[in-house]
């Protein structure tokens, strides 16, 4: 039964790629990014290669939060029922390193803008009747420093991004625990995968990207995973395909996701 799936930040990488995939299954599916131009190109390759018209495109800086917020109104708006979420939109390099309300930009857009979007649209997910929330996390996980956190400190590219993941995995299980009926699953899609995010980060990559596509795509759609609402899946354990892992130690803490969470709304009431 076709399905209607968000993916955010999918105009390339696997974003695009998992995109086009269940394009091609027959789902109705919206491509996000941030360039107007880049979506609508997106949204007619798409259509073109697989023959489903039904691709349509939503637009939104995710280092603005405001933004995020006015893209959250229209899908509340535009799109009653949503079957399932791909929270894959996600930075490690950036030229400038803080937004306009002084948060770093990897927070932001890795975690604070998913955070933002899916509680703000959680009404239009728990129309349908098998709703499923995909978070990419990633094997660089690191703890939270509130002074990061909150901007008042910076810390290196590498410990900001590991500690973003670690802030995306740790409110996945909470909100696992707080939404009982909608499956919520951390994934790590592969380490270095070959992407631009990858390769500008590291200059090489480790796996093919369809490795991380073929995770993503499974764990979106497919019934093995339905009961799997809470946990963390590595596709860095394993060979072809990897399997549910254990997280940082910080993503089973009640106390300190406890503190995350409050941290979290703070900075968002005065974004």
């Amino acid at each position: 039964m076709p399905k209607t799936i968000i993916v955010t930040g999918s105009t390339d990488g696997i974003g695009k790629l998992t995109a086009l995939r269940l394009a091609e299954k027959g789902h109705t599916i919206y491509v996000h990014g941030r360039n107007e131009a880049k979506v609508h190109a997106v949204v007619s390759e798409i259509k073109t290669t697989t023959n489903n018209q039904n691709i349509h495109n939503l637009v939104a800086d995710f280092s603005d939060l405001e933004a995020v917020s006015k893209l959250a109104a229209q899908i509340k708006n535009d799109i009653p029922k949503i079957d399932i979420l791909i929270n894959n939109a996600g930075i490690f390099k950036t030229k400038e390193v803080q937004n306009k309300n002084g948060l770093d930009i990897r927070i932001v857009v890795n975690y604070l803008a998913p955070y933002v979007l899916t509680n703000a649209i959680l009404p239009n997910i728990k129309q349908s009747e098998a709703p499923r929330i995909i978070n990419l996390s990633s094997a660089a996980q690191a703890p939270v420093s509130e002074a990061v956190l909150i901007g008042k400190e910076q810390d290196s590219a590498n410990s900001t991004y590991a500690q973003s993941k670690l802030a995306l995995t740790m409110w996945s299980f909470h909100l696992a625990k707080q939404e009982p009926n909608i499956t919520v699953i951390a994934v790590n899609p592969g380490s270095l995968l070959n992407t631009k995010m990858a390769i500008e980060a590291y200059g090489q990559h480790w796996s093919p990207a369809e490795k991380g596509v073929d995770i993503l795509v499974d764990l979106a759609v497919s019934e093995n995973y339905k009961n799997d609402s809470g946990k963390y899946f590595d596709n860095d354990k394993g060979a072809a395909k990897g399997h549910f892992a254990a997280a940082h130690v910080d993503a089973y803490d009640t106390e300190k996701i406890s503190v995350l969470v409050s941290i979290t709304n703070s900075i968002i009431s005065k974004a």
